[in-house]
């Protein structure tokens, strides 16, 4: 035993996405003790510029755009208690498909090896207990996420360190859930064509294979909060539209599929640390 405390690493594509899938986790294990540490690969400059401008059309300064969501993204780590923040900053690639995803320096363009040997250093400065990153599909199929989840995998290989390693993931039945919630509140949401629906229906898992399911339901309103603190990329984050107690309802848990193992800690489980402490 050492008197280091117990590290939780989450490797995310954006600023944003910490609150999105991790807010829960990474604010309720501050509150534990544990030393949270996030990793941004990109620098989240395909976002909206000011006043909603989109990428691509005139005003939008990717530039600009980095640097104002550089500043929301401190602002929810300190919601969160986040202990320690790193940024890759490598380009934000974009949606797939788009002229920025081949772009110099875009993440999607960087060789895996690379953003590997650098994200392989700050496992092995921090040396974390538990590494929370993205499935082989970045969760729904984003260039970013799955270059996160490439660099990731690939990164702890260079190691000889041996983590519990986490992929974030959602039940499908709280996948059907939200899709209810959405149509309540976007009434004039038109339905999604088949190919898109069918898209939509392998996202996340059956609940059965699902392996943790961790309760974060008291901190669902720095949650809350983490997101709102990402006010320029409000018109896309839905869950702001439903006030903080259906939300609460709807994202208390956060749920993960657990990939590495040295502790031999029972599945399902309902603490990442399970085997830890």
């Amino acid at each position: 035993m050492t008197d280091r405390p117990l590290t939780l690493m989450a490797v995310h594509a954006h600023p944003d996405d910490e609150a999105t899938g991790t807010g829960g986790v990474l604010a309720r294990y501050a509150a534990e003790g544990v030393r949270t540490v996030l990793v941004t690969c990109t620098d989240g400059g395909c976002g909206d510029g000011p006043g909603g401008v989109k990428p691509g059309d005139p005003g939008h300064d990717p530039a600009a755009v980095a640097a104002m969501r550089r500043k929301e993204l401190e602002a929810s780590c300190e919601v969160l208690k986040i202990s320690d923040l790193e940024m890759l900053d490598y380009a934000d690639s974009g949606m797939i498909g788009w002229p920025s995803n081949d772009a110099p320096g875009s993440f999607w363009n960087t060789p895996v090896e690379e953003g590997a040997a650098r994200l392989a250093e700050l496992i092995e400065h921090y040396r974390p207990d538990v590494v929370v990153t993205y499935d082989e599909n970045g969760f729904y199929g984003h260039p970013d996420h799955i270059q996160a989840h490439r660099i990731t995998m690939a990164a702890l290989e260079r190691t000889a360190l041996t983590p519990k390693v986490y992929w974030t993931t959602m039940p499908r039945s709280m996948m059907q859930r939200f899709g209810e919630t959405m149509r309540e509140f976007q009434e004039d949401m038109p339905e999604p064509d088949p190919a898109e629906a069918a898209a939509m229906a392998e996202i996340g898992l059956p609940d059965d294979q699902i392996t943790t399911w961790v309760d974060t339901t008291a901190f669902s309103d720095q949650k809350f909060d983490a997101l709102a603190a990402h006010a320029s990329q409000g018109e896309n984050i839905f869950f702001l539209r439903m006030g903080k107690e259906r939300f609460g309802e709807l994202m208390g848990t956060e749920t993960f599929v657990r990939v590495k193992d040295a502790t031999g800690a029972a599945v399902p489980e309902t603490d990442l640390f399970a085997g830890l402490r």
